[in-house]
């Protein structure tokens, strides 16, 4: 039979303990549900919320502690309502399986990302539209398969980057979803201590996957940064491939680049090796939000969230990339990795005897 939800579920966490979490869970949630609110009704306002408050938030997390994330994703605890409530069949995956999931999902990310420029960063009701597929997606994948197999570690375009920066989290967070481990997935990201893209190499699919958010991304990062918004301009599907052009560009040279060195510092120093693209592919990313969000932007009010352009001196935000660069290579790079996982694995389940 089924696991029906109830608050003792979590493994080794009080009863008060999984009380607060689901209180933060549901808290969470309703904030992600008011942002969906603003993105359909009040566009402008739901704008700014997910694209200028909440993504720019996403990627330090995911470097620091990524397991809060995961443990309080809107979208993950809709995914999980059917394995909580009894409803799900609770079938498994294959590992081949979730390693295409992991494809797809990287496959995904490059192809959304562009579409900001083109649809996403200056259209409310497409952005809420988006998110809408997504949790209809996820909690249909919850109905059929066990725990966070087939979205949360597959399927989700949001788990390559995952993967990619929370190599060496401050710290292991409860596992505020999981009441036991039912190896739903191998090696299960939230529980695999240190865990890239390129250590999971179960399958060929594992493989392409974690190479290409490795090796592409950085240069994906660059060349979408030097993309304006131009939503109000797109007239012909044209204009839509002109926003993949300088993304395409830049994440071929980093896979150039990634596999230049690769073949320079050999096998041995791979780890080494995907902890600086992770580095500079977060590094860049703040090299280029952090001024838009201030008005220092290349592309005027692209990305704004408060404009302090004459206000404070252009050097303040150039201080702030600086001071993010060194954290994110002094953290990735030289800081010893702590065999830290996302999260605390739950006990193992039981097998029951036929």
């Amino acid at each position: 039979m089924p696991t029906t939800f109830n608050l003792k579920s979590g493994a080794d966490l009080s009863p008060r303990s999984i009380l607060i979490w689901r209180i933060i869970q549901i808290v969470v949630w309703l904030i992600g549900a008011t942002i969906l609110t603003c993105l359909l009704f009040f566009p402008k306002i739901g704008v700014l919320l997910f694209w200028n408050i909440l993504i720019p938030i996403a990627p330090f997390l995911f470097v620091v502690a990524v397991g809060v994330w995961r443990n309080v994703c809107p979208l993950a605890t809709t995914n999980l309502l059917p394995r909580h409530l009894g409803l799900s069949q609770r079938k498994k995956l294959t590992i081949k399986q979730v390693g295409i999931l992991n494809l797809i999902a990287v496959v995904a990310l490059y192809i959304i990302v562009p579409l900001r420029h083109a649809i996403f960063n200056n259209n409310g009701i497409a952005t809420g539209i988006m998110l809408i597929i997504m949790a209809v997606i996820g909690v249909s994948l919850g109905f059929i398969y066990e725990w966070k197999s087939a979205w949360c570690s597959g399927l989700c375009p949001v788990h390559p980057v995952e993967k990619l920066y929370g190599a060496n989290v401050l710290m292991s967070m409860p596992n505020a979803n999981c009441d036991n481990c039912q190896n739903c997935v191998i090696p299960c990201p939230d529980s695999t201590p240190n865990l890239t893209p390129t250590s999971a190499t179960k399958t060929i699919y594992h493989r392409i996957s974690g190479w290409l958010v490795v090796a592409g991304l950085p240069g994906f990062i660059w060349g979408w940064f030097n993309v304006p918004d131009n939503a109000n301009s797109i007239t012909s599907i044209n204009d839509i491939v002109a926003v993949y052009i300088n993304p395409l560009i830049g994440f071929g040279l980093s896979i150039i680049a990634y596999w230049f060195f690769g073949k320079i510092v050999g096998a041995d120093y791979e780890k080494r090796l995907t902890s600086i693209f992770a580095a500079a592919g977060v590094s860049m990313y703040y090299y280029y939000r952090i001024p838009s969000l201030l008005g220092f932007g290349k592309f005027n009010q692209d990305g704004l969230l408060v404009n302090l352009n004459g206000v404070i001196p252009e050097w303040v935000p150039q201080a702030l990339t600086l001071l993010t660069t060194i954290f994110f290579f002094s953290w990735l790079v030289v800081r010893k990795p702590n065999q830290a996982s996302w999260v605390i694995r739950p006990r193992f389940a039981e097998k029951k005897s036929a």
